[in-house]
């Protein structure tokens, strides 16, 4: 039996134990940089597989080490193992029990899938040569982000440049496929924090206040120019509000307006010229309207981009494993990630996994509440991820 063959073997003969590991992940999710359960539950797992050389990085992460009969190349292996501040409204038996806490990005499964990555290269060490290591990274979901912890770590510093694999899962993507993008794939990601300061008052007289709640928005309509007008329409840039916070009251003006939202595009000379543009179109806004305001726009993660020859090479990989039919050519995502600090100093290969399934009903979007996974698609995400660390490795 050849290697691509006994890897789908594996992957099926192990993946009910991985769906209950991943079960178990989901009903015991935690927050980013305190995932203490999970990172003793997965040294845990990853022992009972028989791999003893594990190593605590960024406090509450793994990186692990599965070696090949002779030496060669090295590559990584990287899941993320934190949830969201989300309550989880999924009527499953397996749903968290962690209140407000919710593996609704998917994260669980990442884990869960690297898990069975694990088990396969290590029953088939025999058959490769090299090394494997597996990073469980924790802190993705919040800055710094997790992978600028771990690239501190010299047991990381010493492997040096190394390819670099990671998968998401995409409930847009049904379960079966994968998809894969060459060059630019993900944004880069800052948060924008803008506190207004004016003066409260009794709604009936206005004139006697400075209203934070209407500069607020002449703020976020105005500060649209700075796609619409200001970036080159060959730059995709998103700029979002999503949160404001005027405590005031129906008839009660307050003295403060806060703003909170996010800006992402590919270009970093751009997003830097951006974000300075953005901050003196606000103060401007804010002053000449008699307020004052402060801007705080903390640098978040920079732009994904897909190594163009590894990724052609795992993208051939995965049409050899499951053919052209279930693999396909993705667009760019102005989703962010921490993996993207990897790809600025590796060759990288980032690449989605499908996890929906309309007949199921399996359809709610990531960060969402609801969000659910068709579970056979561990057993895709655990066989496809081991075949490409041996096609890597070969």
């Amino acid at each position: 039996m050849n290697t691509k063959n006994k890897i789908k073997q594996l992957a099926q003969a192990h993946s009910p134990q991985f769906i209950r590991v991943r079960r178990h992940l989901h009903q015991h999710p935690e927050l980013s940089f305190k995932e203490h359960h999970t990172c003793a539950y997965v040294r845990q797992q990853l022992m009972d597989i028989g791999i003893t050389e594990i190593e605590v990085v960024a406090k509450t992460g793994l990186i692990a080490t599965i070696k090949g009969e002779d030496s060669g190349k090295t590559i990584l292996l990287r899941a993320d193992m934190d949830a969201l501040p989300i309550q989880e409204e999924n009527v499953v038996e397996y749903a968290s029990q962690n209140k407000g806490v919710m593996h609704a990005c998917g994260h669980d499964v990442h884990m869960t899938s690297l898990l069975l990555t694990a088990k396969i290269l290590w029953e088939l060490r025999k058959e490769f040569s090299g090394t494997v290591k597996l990073l469980f990274q924790p802190g993705e979901e919040i800055m710094p982000g997790g992978a600028t912890l771990v690239m501190k770590e010299n047991s990381y510093k010493d492997l040096g440049s190394i390819p670099h694999l990671g998968q998401h899962v995409m409930p847009k993507l049904a379960v079966g496929k994968v998809g894969f993008r060459s060059g630019l794939f993900m944004a880069s990601m800052d948060e924008i924090y803008i506190s207004i300061i004016g003066k409260g008052g009794h709604a009936a007289v206005p004139e006697e206040c400075i209203d934070p709640i209407l500069i607020a928005s002449h703020v976020i309509v105005a500060a649209q120019q700075v796609v619409s007008r200001m970036a080159s329409p060959k730059t995709p840039s998103v700029l979002s509000f999503g949160r404001i916070i005027g405590d005031g009251a129906n008839n009660v003006i307050p003295d403060r307006v806060v703003i909170e939202g996010t800006f992402r595009t590919y270009n970093e000379a751009w997003r830097t010229e951006a974000i300075e543009k953005l901050s003196k179109m606000v103060t401007s806004i804010v002053e000449g309207m008699g307020a004052e305001c402060t801007i705080n726009i903390p640098r978040g993660y920079p732009h994904l981009k897909n190594n163009p020859e590894l990724t052609n090479a795992m993208k051939k990989g995965a049409i050899a494993y499951l053919g052209s039919d279930n693999v396909v050519d993705l667009d760019l995502w102005m989703a962010a990630e921490d993996f993207a600090y990897y790809s600025q100093q590796n060759p990288a290969c980032f690449y989605l996994l499908g996890v929906g399934n309309m007949e199921k009903g399996i359809t709610s979007g990531l960060h969402t509440p609801t969000f659910n996974i068709d579970e056979s698609a561990l057993e895709i995400g655990g066989g496809l991820m081991a075949w490409l660390a041996f096609e890597s490795l070969a």
